[in-house]
């Protein structure tokens, strides 16, 4: 579903096939499957040409889960029931009320075992009875990892929410008078409410008052540090959990959902003066963000060593270095259009999480990586917006006002694009000496090309659809252009292998590619073992069919670049790709890097050309031609 919801046209099932790492036939089920689940409706649309997202994917999205009756479902619906028990369960009561044989549950136990992997939990056994033991933050925790699963990309809704941690918890009307209240009331205090992070919160919520309900509070002791700030939000939580919920935390449960409220949600408002943000800022964090601030502008030509971006970006890390040291992660739902479309900007975020490693503690998630990324694109795009509009000559042969009012027109309705820097009143214009990205010309003109668009004297909605459609196809052309210029100068036929192993890991394949560019003395193997770690930082898949491995530091003898190409696809972090570049840039070449790195990422984000390339591509000259052709369209 959130392939087909990412796509605008048809997929066959055996490009579904390809990206999901299954069998046309299971494609062919999973339609039917997610059909089911809106009878009323077309979730999954089917035609000659494959399938594509119907008008009811969202309603099947919201209706689905984990298919009950499936063995992920029931172990999830067994850990609640454990959670639940202060005493445990009983294996083979459990296993009536769950229809199934108490072998069944005693196999799911040990899968429940393995969920408990990396947590302070444990699985008791005494007889037929199981219980977990560990602190009540770590049985939350469980629980809000539960949660997540559940979830598509982290984006909670309120029914998926309610479905996750059991229907016995929180009414399903409550939640949205429940957010609206809270966000007008955090608002009310001068906070800036982060509308991602408040699906988290209202799911720790859910889970507090279903614990306390069971008796199973916060102690005292459980207890945060506090101040001003945190006690008013303790006292908006508190008055908002007895309207809405009925329940009334205790002093430990409030400190706990203030601390989360203002590390998930809250921060200063926009108008918040640098002295304000500072005077709740740690010195050390502040500095440790500075630093690597400084670091990934000079590493990757960027501008973003700014006073104000630097301290809020500090408060994010600060608020960031106490979900780490709870391991309560914030889910991001951006995340996976964050990394495919602007990988650049994602590529700087890993780098300053990678810095501020030492200061956190511990290697981010890819959520919490999208939350600096969000800072960095912001930043950019405010540095980068003037320079962004592309330059338009008006052709408008003169006739009264005439090209006055069109001139009015074009700059009212295309003005955040386009930068018109001149009108021509000639009937006769030379055209070849218009030195502008685009001609906007209510004339035929006797040459053609993309950058001439025809337009009407009187500007109408279709000639501003063709203006922008063709402004993109010059900004592509021009991104594309210089992409085929350094991508015929780093590929070679000694780094080009098709046929990966689709059963192979991502760290076989990096160090397969990597021996390819050791062998040509492009880099040495500390830059291959760098560059697994890279990967372990944040996979490197930026779309459903390219990886791009790389090192972060630019130590190659000259930049190259070895590809890998798998049919049928091979699985890579949480997904499959189909091809592999693995990417060495020398610190010659640093100019170079943005624009390889994000147009690489563009061509292969393109299913058709993807296809196209993998399938004719299986020699190193076929696959370069293929690619010259698509990059040349």
């Amino acid at each position: 579903m959130s392939l087909l919801t990412r796509e605008d046209d048809w997929i066959t099932a055996a490009e579904l096939a390809d990206l999901i790492g299954v069998t046309p036939r299971s494609i062919r089920s999973y339609v039917t499957a997610v059909n089911g689940r809106v009878p009323s409706g077309v979730a999954v649309e089917s035609g000659p040409l494959g399938y594509r997202a119907g008008p009811s994917i969202a309603a099947a999205g919201r209706a689905g889960g984990f298919e009950e009756g499936t063995p992920r479902e029931r172990l999830h619906r067994l850990v609640r029931e454990i959670l639940a028990a202060r005493d445990g369960i009983d294996v083979y009561e459990t296993a009536d009320a769950f229809f199934v044989s108490a072998a069944t549950i005693e196999a799911d136990l040990g899968r429940v075992r393995s969920l408990l992997s990396g947590t302070r939990l444990t699985l008791e056994r005494s007889g037929p009875r199981a219980r977990l033991v560990g602190s009540e933050m770590d049985q939350r925790r469980l629980l809000s990892r539960l949660a997540h699963d559940e979830t598509e990309d982290g984006a909670f809704d309120l029914v998926t929410l309610r479905r996750a941690l059991g229907r016995s918890t929180v009414a399903a009307d409550v939640f949205g008078p429940l957010k609206r209240d809270l966000v007008a009331e955090l608002s009310g205090l001068g906070y800036y409410v982060n509308e991602f992070g408040i699906g988290d919160v209202l799911m720790h919520i859910a889970i507090a008052a279903d614990r306390v309900n069971r008796d199973r509070g916060l102690d005292e002791a459980d207890d945060h540090p506090g101040g001003e700030a945190l006690a008013r939000i303790s006292d908006t939580v508190d008055t908002l959990s007895q309207r809405h919920l009925d329940v009334h935390f205790g002093a430990g449960d409030l400190a706990h959902l203030a601390a989360l409220v203002q590390s998930r949600v809250v921060a200063p408002g926009a108008e918040a003066p640098a002295a304000t943000i500072r005077a709740g800022l740690d010195p050390v964090v502040e500095a440790a963000v500075r630093e690597a601030v400084e670091q990934a502008a000079a590493e990757f030509l960027v501008d973003i060593g700014h006073e104000d971006f630097i301290l809020r970006l500090a408060l994010h890390v600060q608020n960031l270095r106490l979900r780490a040291a709870e391991q309560a992660w914030s889910r991001n739902p951006l995340t996976r259009s964050l990394k495919t479309t602007y990988p650049m900007i994602f590529e700087v975020a890993v780098f300053i999480a990678d810095r501020l490693r030492g200061i956190l503690g511990i290697a981010l998630l890819d959520d919490e990586i999208a939350y600096i990324a969000m800072h960095v694109g912001g930043r950019l795009e405010r540095s980068r917006r003037d320079g962004a509009l592309l330059t338009a000559m008006i052709v408008c042969p003169g006739y009264y006002e005439l090209h006055e009012l069109l001139h009015s027109s074009i700059s009212r309705s295309l003005g955040q694009s386009i930068d018109v820097i001149g009108v021509d009143t000639h009937v006769d214009p030379d055209w070849d000496a218009i030195d502008a990205d685009l001609i906007l010309t209510t004339i035929d003109a006797p040459v053609g090309g993309d950058r001439i668009v025809r337009i009407q004297p009187f500007l109408t909605d279709g000639d501003i659809e063709r203006v922008h459609v063709a402004a993109g196809r010059v900004r592509r052309a021009r991104r594309l252009a210089r992409l085929r210029t350094e991508l015929e100068r780093y590929f070679s036929a000694d780094a080009f292998v098709h046929g990966l192993d689709p059963d192979a890991g991502s760290d076989e394949v990096i160090a397969r590619l990597g021996g390819l560019l050791v062998d040509q003395g492009v880099i040495d193997q500390a830059y291959v073992e760098r560059t697994l770690e890279r990967e372990r930082l944040s996979s490197t898949a930026f779309t459903d069919a390219l990886a791009v491995p790389h090192a972060l530091g630019m130590t190659a003898t000259r930049t190259a670049i070895a590809v890998g190409i798998a049919d049928p696809s091979m699985r890579w972090g949480d997904g499959r790709v189909q091809v592999v570049t693995m990417v060495a840039f020398s610190e010659s070449d640093r100019a170079a890097f943005q624009t390889v790195f994000e147009q690489l990422v563009e061509v292969f984000s393109e299913r058709d050309s993807v296809q196209r390339i993998v399938r004719r591509g299986t020699t190193f000259g076929a696959f370069l031609d293929e690619l010259v052709a698509v990059v040349d369209g």
